[in-house]
């Protein structure tokens, strides 16, 4: 082994409470990250079945979505894939703020 070659690294001391702070910091990136996901798949596209039982629907349900456009989609040798954005585009409209009302008797 040649030792002329090795180069000198500068050393770094880590105490307990540098560990702990990259503790905290990992732990909250990877909360981030959950978070963000927020229960969405993590891949971008999805397929039919996948589709069917995130939103609970049947196959005939899927189908009328794509034919009649609502939902679009991608056909890749027989096989269709739905972007998940298109879905998440999809249920936006049909997000309504609920409303409370209170009978008045009197």
């Amino acid at each position: 082994m040649n030792h002329s070659k090795l180069k000198a690294m500068p050393t770094e001391i880590l105490t307990t409470d540098d560990l702990r702070e990259f503790k905290i910091e990992l732990l909250t990136e990877f909360k981030k990250m959950l978070n963000e996901q927020h229960g969405q798949p993590s891949k971008k596209w999805l397929k039919s079945y996948e589709v069917k039982k995130l939103l609970g629907i049947s196959p005939g349900t899927l189908q009328n979505l794509r034919v009649n456009g609502t939902l679009p989609f991608t056909k890749i040798g027989g096989q269709m894939f739905y972007d998940y954005e298109d879905i998440r585009k999809m249920l936006e409209p049909t997000k309504q703020k609920q409303r409370f009302s209170f009978d008045q008797k009197r």
